[in-house]
């Protein structure tokens, strides 16, 4: 690992103004993905800005939205009453998403802004990777590809978006409050994200001298359920293969309201719209759940590696909405 210097903030807009005085500078929370980056060579940043010390690590309930902080950590969201009583999708979500060790060190703003896991991004020795060098190929659409992504992908980036939570917060509309040097926003979670088609070289819109602050989840019904459902090779901490976050309102067997988002397909967490529209006012029947599925899956963008993540992602969504709404398999 390369040397840096080390920045202990402890407020808000001494940490953005940091940012905005270096453009190479980055920040440290609970260090998951940043520290492992650093060690791969992959991100040299000339400063790190520990930001543990901000005042972001509260999670509030104020009507019928959960504000939680950017620095709550993965295991006091899964924690939390709120969450296991109105959200078990996100608690789903959080308790599959790392191992008990990852989950009392990473935070939530961190997860949302995890970077990809793709093996030739993480190898600087790789020349062919437009995301950390535009304009460069994509070694992955060549090389092997099973753990890369069907959605949102093209011969210019395959890389998969690795978040579990994410999944499941896209799939609530949840949105993240970002505080700029002089300004601040809140930004829904649906347009935070960019696909690689878009833009392999950047994964969302935040600027680099903004800091998420908040995470704002609504929350659903007191009528709806929800569920995740992560397929993976093994039962332990392991990242998705396909993974489906459901939340279904049903009334007198009729599917007053769906919320889908998918996971281990998408170059960014996946909100499955055309789902939605199929499973909306339709009978809770399997046959309907095959054509919210196979809706869903209509535009996906393979290579021989990846092509066997078209139906796994259809069962995938297939089950969680049978295992949501209680339709016998």
């Amino acid at each position: 690992m390369h040397t840096f210097e080390y920045v202990r903030a402890t407020d808000t807009r001494e940490v953005v103004q940091l940012l905005a005085d270096d453009p190479a500078a980055a920040c440290l929370a609970g260090g998951t993905t940043q520290l492992d980056m650093m060690k791969d060579g992959v991100l040299e940043p000339p400063t790190l800005i520990d930001i543990t010390r901000l005042p972001l690590h509260g999670i509030e309930r104020r009507g019928e939205i959960l504000h939680v902080g950017a620095l709550v950590t993965m295991e006091e969201l899964a924690a939390d009453a709120t969450v296991a009583e109105r959200l078990p999708m996100v608690r789903e979500s959080l308790l599959q998403g790392a191992s008990v060790q990852l989950r009392n060190m990473a935070t939530i703003g961190g997860n949302l802004l995890q970077r990809t896991r793709c093996r030739y991004f993480r190898d600087p020795t790789v020349s062919a990777c437009n995301k950390r060098t535009p304009d460069s190929g994509c070694a992955a659409v060549e090389g092997v590809a099973r753990m890369h992504a069907v959605l949102g992908a093209s011969e210019r980036c395959i890389a998969l978006h690795a978040s579990d939570l994410a999944v499941a917060l896209v799939a609530l509309d949840a949105a993240v409050h970002v505080q700029g040097p002089s300004h601040s926003r809140t930004v829904p979670l649906t347009e935070f994200y960019l696909t690689a088609a878009e833009s392999p070289q950047r994964e969302n819109v935040l600027e680099h001298a903004e800091l998420i602050t908040e995470v704002e989840i609504p929350l659903p019904p007191a009528a709806a359920r929800s569920g995740y459902l992560k397929v993976r090779d093994r039962t332990s901490y392991e990242f998705a293969l396909t993974s489906a976050a459901v939340l279904l309102v049903v009334d007198h067997a009729t599917i007053r309201q769906a919320r889908v988002g998918l996971g281990g397909v998408g170059t960014k967490p996946w909100r499955a719209y055309e789902a939605e529209h199929v499973l909306t006012g339709a009978p809770a029947t399997t046959a309907t759940f095959l054509d919210a599925a196979d809706a869903t899956m209509r535009d996906a963008w393979t290579v021989p590696g990846t092509a066997f993540k078209v139906p796994l992602a259809r069962r995938t969504l297939v089950r969680e909405l049978q295992n949501v709404s209680g339709v016998d398999v």
